[in-house]
């Protein structure tokens, strides 16, 4: 399994998450990967990856580089175009470049003996593709598509910034790799619908493959109220990851007459996510604004995550100084790990982000107890069943997003009963281990040679669909 990102992002927790499940369904799986910073920290491979067998490109010292992508090993760039970030968007990136991105993984794929794998499981459409297709062209490939490069490839198709020099270039390799896979797996029965036209892949080789969560890690173990203000005492002042422009951690910390709004009895929100413009987290901020003028009483809201120093637009802390939100915290980058708790020391779990293919933390937190509030487009109006299991608003509507965060927090029976239901529905479809099996059976058939089955699909074992 491959993955040409250090662990940042929910890609990552698949590919984590689908490894030691499929260790119990009898497959040996060797992670080849990349990795930032030193043992512990959450981005580094080895930490993040523990008790796997993982090969990793280190990228600390390229990423301190003057120039990161020209370092040895170069920097891996990425499907998002951030300014100044080590990692510059993909369709910028010239032929020579790029010949040495796939000389980078060719050499780790030969170093984790690929040529003698039954499948070499590829997550995005990253040069690694090429290196397989070129070193290893007898070995069935699985591509794996988490949606960033989705965006990108709508970006190049409406119109692409002058900067991006070589974005035909690279959407032509991208559906190129697609075309190589003998199975590709998407986030959404929505992508399943769209995927084949827009990369010119035939339908009955795409594969819903939804992301799930750790059943026994997330689960609803709700805080009493005193444990709740112990919790968000320590990660918002004793021990403070939020971050300003500066990108350090701790850089945005608060005082214990800060969590005042924690005591008023007020449900808490909670968002959880990386700071990329489609995520939305100024106009979170603004709606939550909104919101607190409307209700009775403090309802504070939570952001955990934003890898510290990356961020796309406007930075949430900018949303916060202008709308003099009070009640919004920034919790900085924390373990996965850690989420659990957090998710069960909320109650509402709100993620405004308008092109989330599917948003593995969004059935982590419905298997938390916490009802969704979540947009009405790609995989979380998938998941989200408005009036039942959650909210849904339209896109980029900050006073639908308002309102529906008024209507969470004023009725608690309301809320309650979306949450019981978000609750069942998460633990009867998305679970790894089931996942991992789903996954597993894909993996037989190709070894195998069986044709692929337009319609049939997915990942999702049958009977579990409509719970």
């Amino acid at each position: 399994m491959a993955l040409a990102f250090f662990p940042r992002g929910g890609s990552a927790q698949v590919a984590r998450y689908l490894t030691r499940g499929l260790g119990a369904c009898g497959w040996q799986t060797t992670i080849v990967c990349g990795s930032l910073g030193r043992p512990g920290e959450p981005s580094h491979a080895e930490t993040f990856y523990a008790g796997l067998d993982v090969r990793a490109v280190d990228f600390t010292a390229a990423r301190d580089a003057p120039d990161p992508l020209h370092a040895e090993p170069p920097f891996q760039p990425s499907f998002e175009d951030r300014p100044g970030a080590p990692d510059r968007v993909y369709a910028s990136v010239d032929d020579e470049t790029f010949e040495r991105l796939v000389a980078l993984w060719s050499n780790q794929l030969e170093a984790a003996d690929a040529d003698h794998a039954d499948i070499l499981h590829l997550h995005h459409l990253t040069p690694i593709h090429e290196a397989a297709i070129r070193r290893f062209p007898n070995v069935p490939r699985i591509g794996h598509i988490h949606g960033t490069e989705l965006a990108m490839l709508d970006r190049i198709r409406e119109g692409a910034p002058p900067t991006w020099t070589y974005a035909e270039r690279w959407a032509q390799r991208m559906r190129r790799w697609a075309q190589a896979c003998e199975r590709l797996l998407v986030l959404s029965p929505e992508a399943v619908r769209r995927v084949p036209a827009e990369l010119g892949v035939e339908p009955e080789r795409v594969v819903w493959a939804p992301n799930g969560f750790d059943p026994e890690a997330f689960d609803r173990r709700p805080l009493p109220a005193d444990e709740r203000i112990k919790l968000w005492r320590r990660w918002l002042v004793e021990e403070p990851r939020g971050w300003d422009e500066s990108g350090r951690p701790g850089s945005a910390a608060y005082r214990e007459e800060d969590l005042a709004p924690f005591r008023a009895g007020g449900p808490t929100f909670v968002f959880v996510g990386r700071f990329t413009a489609m995520k939305r987290v100024p106009l979170l901020v603004r709606a939550h604004a909104r919101a607190l003028a409307e209700l009775e009483r403090p309802a504070p809201l939570v952001i955990i995550g934003g890898f510290p120093g990356e961020w796309e637009g406007e930075h949430p802390l900018a949303a916060i100084r202008e709308t003099g939100n009070r009640y919004a915290f920034l919790a900085g980058w924390h373990g996965h790990e850690e989420l659990p708790q957090a998710l069960n020391a909320a109650d509402v779990f709100v993620l405004p982000s308008v092109r989330e293919e599917f948003g593995a933390v969004i059935v982590e937190a419905m298997a938390c107890g916490l009802p969704p509030i979540v947009v009405n487009a790609y995989g979380p109006a998938e998941i989200v069943e408005d009036g039942v299991t959650g909210w849904l608003v339209p896109p980029d509507d900050e006073q639908a997003l308002a309102r529906a965060m008024v209507a969470a927090a004023r009725d608690e029976h309301e809320r309650r009963a979306r949450a019981e239901r978000a609750y069942r529905v998460a633990r009867a479809r998305y679970g790894w281990p089931a996942l991992a099996q789903g996954l597993a059976r894909v993996y037989e058939d190709v070894v195998l040679g069986r044709p692929a089955r337009e319609g049939a699909q997915t990942l999702i074992a049958a009977g579990s669909a409509d719970a």
